[in-house]
Formats: C-alpha cells, structure tokens, sequence
C-alpha cells in the first residue's frame, strides 16, 4: 500500500507517495529525512540513511515527478524536469534508479525551489 509524504523545499510543499516495495518501506521507516540538497538540472538529489543495491523497479527511464534511489551516492532523486543527460523534456538519471514512488500534484512547482538549504521528506 502507497505511503502518503510530502515534501518541503524552500517555499514549495508538495504531495507524494511512497510505493509498495522493500526499497520504499526501507526509505519510509527513516522518516523524516532533513537535509542539504543537491541540484543536477531539475532534479534534486540528497544522501539518505538507507543503503541498497538496484531491485525490481531499476531504470533509467524516469518521468517528471519520479521520486528514485540512486545507489551509488545512497541517495534519494526527485525527477522535476530535464537533467544535464536529458535530450528532451523527461529526465535522465546519471545511471539507473530504483523507483521509489511519485509526487502527487506538479513537481514542477520545485523549480521555484531551486538554492533551496533544506528539503524536508516527512509521512503526511
């Protein structure tokens, strides 16, 4: 069963959720996560306190609104619009991504985010 979040960068909150897998579960029992995030295009990127390796949901095909798990930096991804990979207008992670849910509403909003100096991952 889906996990409801909410994200809070800077002066946007947004709806999400979490999905049905290992991987989510894993990510949604260390809620709430704070921290610094990092910018690659439109998509924000931070360290998070779950280790694992790609699953099922591994891809490199990911949509506006895509939240992922990049195992490489342990980090947690919010796909918003295209990344430096991109050549159109869907996102490109730098190497596959677990997937680990979806913003609810517009992830757009989160480019008004951008220098933001916390993003706050909370259960809603």
């Amino acid at each position: 069963m889906p996990v409801p979040i909410r994200i809070t960068a800077g002066p946007v909150s947004l709806d999400a959720e979490l999905g049905d897998t290992a991987l989510a579960r894993a990510v949604a029992a260390k809620l709430p996560i704070e921290t610094q995030p990092n910018e690659w295009g439109d998509e924000f990127y931070f360290t998070i306190p779950v280790r694992s390796d790609l699953d099922e949901t591994a891809t490199t095909q990911v949509k506006t609104g895509d939240i992922g798990f990049w195992p490489p930096g342990n980090a947690m991804a919010i796909f918003f619009g295209p990344t430096p990979m991109s050549s159109g207008a869907d996102p490109v992670p730098a190497s596959a991504v677990c997937l680990l849910g979806r913003i609810t509403g517009d992830a757009t909003r989160l480019r008004k985010a951008r220098g933001a100096k916390k993003i706050r991952i909370e259960a809603a």
